[in-house]
C-alpha cells in the first residue's frame, strides 16, 4: 500500500453511505474504508494502481471529491493558502469595485485573469486604476461583507495545533489579508498594498506586485524557514496565479478552481468545503480544532 484515496462528500448535497463507499471500494479494488467522518469522508487504501475511469463511474452524479495521496508523509508541516475564492468566499477586489459602481466591469477582468487569459500584473494595475478616487471607507464596508469559506477556521486551527506553519499568500490586498489572518490565526500573510492619499485610493498599487512567481517563491521561502522539504507542504488556491505553487507543493489542491487550474492541478476539490484538506491528510473529524 503506497497510496490512499480520500473520498469527501459535499455535506449538504450527499451522504457518503456505506453502500456508496462499498461501491467505490469494489470498483477500484481498494482495501476496507477507514471512516474519517460518518457520512462525509473516508480513506480507502489502494492495493493496486487507481483506475480513475472506474472511480468516476462509481461516484456517478454524486457530489463527491476524490483525492489521492501517498500513504507516507500525509500530514503537512506548512500550509500556504490563497485568500480570494479560497479562504474567503468571492473576490474582495470585485466587491470593493461595487462601491465604485464598477462591479461587473472589474469582475469580468478578474475572471479572465484568474483563468490565465490575462497577465496578472497588468490586469491588477488596470483594475486598481479604475478605483482612483474611491473613498477609503469603502474598504471597511467591503470587509463587513466578507464571508469565510466553510471549513477555513478548522483548517487553520487544526494545522496550527499540530505544529504546522500557516501562511496566507494572496494577489489581493494587505487591508484584507491582515484582517483574515488575524481572524483565523494565520502565522503570516503576504499580499499587495493599495496606495491612498489619506482619504481615497490613488488608483495605484505598490511595487513589487505579488503574482504567480511570488507565490511559488513564498512556498519555497516558507518551507526553508520551517526547515521542511516541499513534500511536507500543502498549498491551496483557485486561480491561474496559484498553479505554480500548487504544482510544487507536496499536496497542491485546486479548490473550486477555474477551469485551467482544475485541469492542470494534481488534486482538486470541486464539491466539498475546506475540511477536505484535513481529511486528505488523514485527520478524522474528531481531531479538528476551531469549529
Amino acid at each position: 500500500m503506497t497510496e490512499i484515496l480520500t473520498i469527501v462528500a459535499q455535506r449538504e448535497a450527499t451522504s457518503l453511505t456505506p453502500a456508496i463507499l462499498n461501491q467505490i471500494r469494489n470498483a477500484i479494488r481498494g482495501a476496507p474504508p477507514v471512516v474519517l467522518s460518518p457520512g462525509e469522508a473516508a480513506d480507502i487504501p489502494l492495493s493496486v494502481p487507481l483506475d480513475r475511469i472506474a472511480l468516476r463511474d462509481a461516484i456517478g452524479g454524486n457530489q463527491i471529491d476524490a483525492i489521492v495521496t501517498k500513504a507516507r508523509g500525509r500530514r503537512k508541516a506548512l500550509l500556504i493558502a490563497d485568500m480570494d475564492s479560497t479562504i474567503v468566499q468571492g473576490e474582495t477586489l470585485d466587491e470593493l469595485a461595487a462601491f465604485a459602481g464598477l462591479g461587473e466591469k472589474i469582475s469580468a477582468i478578474t475572471a479572465r485573469a484568474m483563468n490565465g487569459e490575462l497577465d496578472f500584473k497588468s490586469a491588477l494595475r488596470e483594475r486598481v486604476a479604475m478605483l482612483k478616487g474611491l473613498n477609503l471607507d469603502a474598504l471597511e464596508k467591503t470587509w463587513q461583507q466578507v464571508r469565510l469559506t466553510p471549513g477555513a477556521r478548522e483548517l487553520v486551527a487544526t494545522m496550527r495545533s499540530k505544529g504546522a506553519l500557516t501562511a496566507l499568500v494572496s494577489g489581493g490586498f494587505t487591508f484584507f489579508t491582515g484582517k483574515v489572518a488575524a481572524q483565523l490565526g494565520f502565522d503570516t500573510h503576504r499580499s499587495n498594498t493599495l496606495l491612498d492619499d489619506g482619504a481615497a485610493l490613488t488608483g495605484r498599487v505598490a511595487d513589487p506586485i505579488l503574482d504567480r512567481d511570488s507565490k511559488l517563491a513564498a512556498l519555497n521561502e516558507l518551507a526553508a524557514e520551517r526547515g521542511v522539504k516541499l513534500h511536507a507542504t500543502l498549498a491551496v488556491g483557485d486561480g491561474a496565479n496559484d498553479l505554480d505553487m500548487l504544482k510544487a507543493a507536496g499536496l497542491g489542491i485546486a479548490f473550486h478552481a477555474k477551469p485551467v487550474v482544475a485541469r492542470e492541478a494534481r488534486a482538486k476539490v470541486d464539491h466539498a468545503d475546506l475540511r477536505a484538506l484535513l481529511f486528505a491528510q488523514g485527520y478524522p473529524a474528531s481531531a479538528f480544532v476551531g469549529a
